[in-house]
């Protein structure tokens, strides 16, 4: 590089008061421009002294303008429309004043100072001249920056406002090194047109366009691309060693503004999204409208979601159950700073703890209660069988039997798609809850809600209470979610741990599956168990290669992927359905109805209840033993209680 770029590289803004200076003298020479037009460019019919009084009392009402209006505030190498306009109102404002001055000497001597088409002119020229040096430092200081720089050569997708800014944030930040050699755009309009001299072509072409140039980069500055086809670009470009980034939706930029360090490399999460899903906001919002809504597991992943969500809608109260003093202390900042007008309220409490949950129904008296609470760690249940039945089994008993006894209008839970032939503790006792909620509607829609065991002061309350289930695979993001590990195994090198090279999972965002929740709470007449449409499974190992390559790196090179096998109660392949069980169609294409096997409320009361005793003598093994009596396609696989499983298969031999 030579001395002379590297000195210019040096200067990275230009004094203010060598700005001021060159404004001033700009201001000359526009007017000396002004004149030669005035006289068509014979200087024999200009009147000199006219000319230089005329200088001095331009030049004084431009100082004082120049130092009011502050146009050498602006940085020049990042000139703006607003420095423009700024510039004009100065030079208006600096002409109009003369011109005053030249009508007033016209009033008291009848003679004006100066020529008003000269004047006009001036104006003109200034604002010419003016922007025009500023835009030349500007491209100049550009160029300067990016000499001799062996820059990366990069494509964008989008050719609307966020690729625009993307491409004028690389133009003014020092800490790019970014060339764009081209735009991409689906919008045939603005094909073969140009943004500050860079084409836009057709995205159609991108495929050949990576293959034909040299590219380093791709970033995707839209945000309606089809996900299949984002998928394919995003492969092509990791198989070519193209770094993927992204540019965040205008409604996340800084104060209205792009930032660097906003354009990131693109997640995983953004490949696995689906087309959003549209909900009846009108229906929600008529049937929550001044409701008291109870929350539980409100500091959890689905339970936090559902509040954001239904802080959106014009309820009563809204009240967040917790046994986390943490997470619900973050969970209400989070909304008392972005629902301040809301009305919402922190309740610490345990569902298995039956008086503090009787304090609050009394207390707060719900209309609707969405049940998120549960332990859902499957290895963590496998190894606390009797925990897990508290909490998931005995917590939802206590919070329904309440809800019909405070005549709560409908009680929503969120179960999971490992209560579908369970083949672990958690997904076991999730489907006893989702069976001890169906019987219980059942029961109430038949009026023969009677009690076996225990809750006897139930009978004689509002028994028009509704219950529904909604069943759903994993979401992504949430707590033990297996992206958030892979995320940290890379940061930490590696390397990353699969249980096994065939497994699969379903995936859907923390928001989707919580808009359905909502829908289907909505729509839900009293006994359903809603499943929803989650789309095509994912490998897990090819998921993690994909990861590994997003962040840069090789899968089995830069990162190891290690098998450990599978965990206690894992499958290879999760399900939504089982065997025996099949689904309706509702209004909604991507909620249906899972058609499953009904029980007696008498029987399966007494079979709960018997099991809670179990559970709370921490008798894992006799727990695990009743789950089976109950859940008869429980299967438990990898686990200790597989020997359950062999003893009764000799007894029925």
């Amino acid at each position: 590089m030579s001395a002379s770029s590297s000195f210019f590289k040096q200067i990275n803004i230009v004094p203010r008061w060598i700005i001021f200076t060159l404004d001033l003298v700009i201001s000359i020479i526009s007017l000396t421009i002004a004149y030669l037009i005035k006289h068509n460019f014979d200087l024999s019919k200009a009147n000199y002294s006219e000319f230089s009084r005329n200088i001095l009392i331009l030049t004084a009402i431009n100082t004082g303008v120049f130092l009011s209006v502050k146009t050498y505030a602006g940085i020049i190498r990042y000139t703006s429309a607003q420095d423009s306009f700024r510039i004009l109102a100065s030079v208006l404002i600096s002409n109009g004043l003369y011109f005053l001055i030249s009508i007033s000497s016209v009033a008291f001597t009848g003679l004006p100072i100066i020529s008003s088409s000269i004047l006009i002119i001036n104006v003109l020229v200034c604002f010419l001249l003016m922007v025009t040096y500023r835009i030349l430092v500007k491209y100049f200081f550009l160029y300067i920056k990016n000499i001799n720089l062996d820059k990366r050569r990069v494509i964008v997708y989008g050719a609307g406002e966020s690729g625009v800014a993307a491409k004028r944030t690389f133009d003014h930040d020092n800490r790019f090194n970014k060339s764009i050699i081209a735009f991409v755009d689906d919008d045939q309009r603005k094909v073969g047109k140009t943004i500050d001299g860079i084409k836009i072509l057709d995205a159609v072409d991108l495929p050949e366009l990576i293959e034909q140039h040299e590219l380093d980069e791709i970033i995707f500055a839209t945000h309606t691309i089809p996900l299949e086809h984002k998928n394919k670009i995003v492969d092509i470009c990791l198989e070519n060693d193209i770094k993927v980034l992204s540019v965040p939706s205008h409604d996340l930029w800084t104060s209205g503004k792009l930032q660097q360090t906003q354009i990131q490399k693109i997640n995983i999460e953004d490949l696995l999204n689906r087309k959003s899903i549209e909900i009846d906001i009108a229906n929600i919002q008529k049937e929550l409208k001044g409701k008291r809504i109870l929350i539980t597991g409100a500091a959890g992943s689905i339970g936090s979601e559902i509040v954001r969500q239904l802080l959106k809608f014009d309820s009563d109260l809204i009240i967040m159950c917790d046994q986390s003093e943490t997470g619900l202390h973050h969970l209400y900042l989070e909304v008392s700073e972005t629902y301040f007008e809301a009305n919402f309220l922190s309740f610490i409490g345990d569902v298995k703890d039956e008086r503090r949950m009787h304090y609050l129904f009394e207390t707060y008296k719900p209309h609707y209660v969405y049940h998120a609470a549960a332990y859902k760690h499957v290895p963590m249940m496998e190894d606390n069988a009797s925990e897990a039945v508290k909490t998931n089994v005995w917590g939802t008993k206590i919070i329904a039997d309440l809800s019909v006894k405070y005549g709560v209008q409908k009680f929503v839970m969120i179960s999971t798609d490992k209560a579908v032939n369970p083949t672990n503790v958690m997904g076991a006792s999730k489907r006893i809850a989702e069976i001890y909620v169906q019987s219980l509607n059942r029961s109430i829609s038949n009026k023969d809600y009677t009690f076996t065991n225990g809750l006897s002061y139930l009978n004689g309350t509002n028994k028009n209470t509704r219950f529904i289930t909604t069943r759903f695979g994993n979401v992504l993001g949430s707590n033990g979610s297996v992206i958030p590990r892979f995320k940290q195994q890379i940061e930490k090198g590696g390397p990353i741990t699969v249980t096994h090279p065939e497994i699969t999972r379903y995936f859907m965002t923390i928001p989707e599956a919580c808009r359905l929740v909502l829908e289907a709470g909505c729509m839900g007449k009293g006994g359903e168990i809603y499943i929803f449409d989650m789309g095509k499974s994912v490998k897990i190992i090819e998921l993690a290669k994909r990861m590994i390559r997003l962040a840069g790196l090789v899968p089995n090179q830069d990162i190891k992927i290690e098998y450990t096998g599978l965990r206690p109660g894992e499958k290879l392949f999760e399900e939504l359905l089982n065997d025996n069980e099949n689904t309706m169609p509702t209004h909604h294409e991507k909620i249906m109805i899972g058609k499953v096997r009904e029980y007696l409320f008498d029987d399966i009361e007494g079979q709960v209840y018997d099991l809670v005793k179990c559970a709370k003598n921490n008798d894992d093994f006799q727990v695990v033993k009743s789950m089976k009596q109950i859940v008869h396609e429980f299967k438990s696989k990898n686990s200790v209680f597989e020997e359950l499983d062999l003893i009764k298969a000799i007894l029925n031999d």
